[in-house]
């Protein structure tokens, strides 16, 4: 009986452990990045509000060349959605259906995840004018984890993970673009 009770208090205090550390720790993070491409904004706009161009460009899309994909809509307007199934733990399973579409400024996405795990991402990419040939684009991805999950964020650095993803995805739109 006294090894069941030390069993039991032991399990105990590391799930008080875990839900206190859950209870003080973020609920949601933000991870943006962002590039000077040499092209118009206009340019670099009307390329990336088109969700399948980001098969040239984004790390995660381009992960898995062999995922099924299903698009439903029209591509580069509000309501467009692309949907993914992967066999690659990695690439996964979701959707991303562009929400709102601001003309030669901002593209909004809301990204869903099945699998392997289930979340909401809010993402957007948006472009500054520099001069006449140069544009700052700007690629950030907001989310949330549910309680106690969110206790991960106290040890996992969302920032430096998901921005060396976004980093590598605006190095390969940067040079899509520039050679064309």
């Amino acid at each position: 009986m006294d090894t069941l009770t030390t069993v039991i208090g032991i399990f105990v205090g590391i799930l008080f452990v875990v839900l206190l550390l859950a209870a003080i720790a973020p609920k949601a993070y933000v991870v943006q990045r962002s590039i000077i491409i040499n092209k118009p904004r206009q340019q670099v706009f009307n390329y990336v509000k088109y969700l399948r161009n980001m098969d040239h460009y984004s790390k995660w899309v381009m992960m898995d060349p062999n995922k099924s994909m299903a698009y439903t809509g029209t591509d580069g307007t509000e309501g467009y959605n692309a949907a993914w199934d992967s066999q690659m733990k990695q690439a996964g399973k979701g959707h991303q259906t562009i929400d709102k579409i601001i003309d030669g400024e901002r593209i909004d996405i809301r990204v869903v995840f099945i699998k392997p795990f289930a979340g909401v991402a809010d993402t957007y990419i948006a472009t500054q004018q520099v001069t006449t040939d140069t544009t700052t684009v700007k690629w950030a991805f907001a989310s949330k984890m549910p309680f106690p999950m969110n206790a991960m964020l106290l040890f996992v650095n969302m920032d430096k993970m998901l921005g060396a993803d976004i980093e590598e995805s605006l190095n390969n739109l940067k040079r899509v673009l520039e050679q064309q």
